[in-house]
């Protein structure tokens, strides 16, 4: 019995609480799953509107195709993503752990069921103290098992960003999924059940390598979870009608209540701690004992360590290092990916030399060179290009006039490219083939090439 109880005492049951930020929070896990549940649904003419499509080295964005050239977006989108929470740490602190971070929206979640299933804090603590039975293993059982569907649930959407949805749950309609997109969701599945049901807190507290490094982007005008000891000190209960009553004494009660509420178990009377993810639980439900007081809210707030040192106004942002330094960057990187998205032409070309053959004469005295054009097509609709070759002593290209490349699709031409070697010395010299749409001209694409004349 004794081993039992060590084993449970680890345990936190946070307490749930209502509250202006708890409806944050509530709206960020509720915005964010439905983005990530119904995105993969969605269809952009007859296709999924957001794929990786690992098959064909396509990447599906609505209306846009990445290829595998195109990867640099990807790792700038990552770059940005990574500067922007460095530049919100340094803003706002951990607000992004506290209501956004998809460890804390599973783990609220899995909370949720939890509760749902087995009541209360107290009933959830006095159960898992208790010696197994029947009700025990009946109410256990169905917690796990809800709580593994929706991790299941989960690991089938992520894979559903990679393998069309719509046919993905066709299949499993019919009783049958890939082995790879069954090993994927099921990995997936297990990693969400695992760290959001059970480990929870301690992935906040000792795996999450953010918790340990955050503090260096803190200044003293970043937004942090605080209690004010100067109003709430000395604590205690509140005391009527005695002569201890009229003693002073600070607004806090010591009801603990903000302790009951964090998730990671921490007491924040004892200052700022690493552990301290800034979900404001304890702002909420600390407001309301002040409320039952008639006393004035904010004993635990929101605040900087410049306010809680003297008052003093926040610093401007423009003199502030760190914003100016990921601000900057951040704008002159998503500059350069709006630029290059902009002046990225829809298709791309690809020139080998055939070289089987070096070159040949011709009948009416010209040598001749051959290529394969390959041309990949990344629109939704069937387009048709235009070549020009152009070079010194390049006296015409045998193509034809008009090359049409199916939507969403690549295709190979054979050119044959002649020159004059009256004009041309022996050797290699340089020529390029100009590929233009047809229906847009201002989409051309330039592909270098070389020229042998023996």
């Amino acid at each position: 019995m004794a081993t039992r109880i060590q084993f449970y005492s680890n345990k936190l049951y946070p307490r749930l609480t209502h509250g202006h930020f708890n409806s944050w929070r509530l709206a960020c896990v509720l915005i964010s799953q439905l983005i990530y549940f119904v995105t993969p649904w969605l269809q952009w003419h007859g296709r999924a509107a957001v794929r990786f499509d690992f098959t064909n080295m396509r990447g599906y964005l609505f209306g846009l195709t990445l290829l595998p050239q195109d990867l640099v977006y990807l790792a700038g989108t990552l770059i940005l993503c990574a500067l922007g929470l460095f530049l919100w740490t340094s803003l706002a602190g951990r607000l992004w752990c506290g209501f956004a971070c998809p460890q804390t929206v599973y783990s609220q979640i899995m909370l949720w069921i939890e509760r749902w299933v087995e009541g209360s804090p107290n009933a959830r603590r006095q159960r898992d103290q208790a010696t197994w039975g029947t009700g025990k293993v009946l109410r256990k059982t169905l917690t796990q098992s809800l709580m593994l569907l929706f991790a299941l649930w989960t690991g089938l959407t992520l894979v559903g960003y990679f393998s069309p949805m719509r046919v993905l749950v066709a299949q499993l309609a019919q009783g049958w999924i890939g082995p790879w997109e069954g090993m994927f969701a099921l990995g997936y599945a297990g990693f969400t059940w695992l760290l959001a049901a059970h480990l929870r807190e301690n992935v906040c507290k000792h795996m999450c390598p953010y918790a340990r490094f955050q503090g260096v982007m803190f200044d003293q005008d970043t937004l942090l979870v605080a209690y004010a000891p100067e109003r709430g000190e000395p604590r205690g209960a509140v005391r009527k009608h005695s002569a201890e009553a009229r003693v002073h004494q600070g607004d806090c009660v010591d009801c603990g209540l903000c302790v009951q509420v964090c998730p990671t178990g921490i007491d924040i009377r004892q200052g700022l701690q690493y552990e301290c993810i800034g979900c404001a639980a304890c702002i909420d439900v600390c407001d309301q004992v002040m409320d039952k007081l008639a006393r004035p809210r904010g004993l635990i707030s929101f605040t900087t360590q410049r306010q809680q040192a003297g008052g003093a106004a926040p610093t401007a942002l423009w003199r502030r290092p760190r914003t100016l330094v990921y601000g900057s960057m951040m704008l002159v990187l998503a500059g350069l990916m709006t630029f290059g998205l902009l002046v990225r032409a829809p298709f791309r070309v690809d020139v080998l030399r055939d070289r089987a053959v070096l070159a040949r004469e011709t009948t009416d005295g010209y040598v001749e060179n051959a290529y394969t054009l390959h041309i990949l097509n990344t629109r939704q609709q069937a387009r048709r290009y235009q070549l020009q070759v152009v070079g010194h002593g390049m006296v015409r290209a045998n193509a034809a006039s008009v090359l049409t490349v199916p939507a969403d699709g690549e295709k190979s031409f054979v050119v044959t490219v002649a020159a004059d070697a009256e004009v041309l010395a022996s050797g290699s010299h340089p020529l390029r083939f100009i590929l233009t749409d047809t229906a847009e001209a201002s989409h051309s694409v330039t592909e270098e090439g070389r020229f042998l004349m023996p």
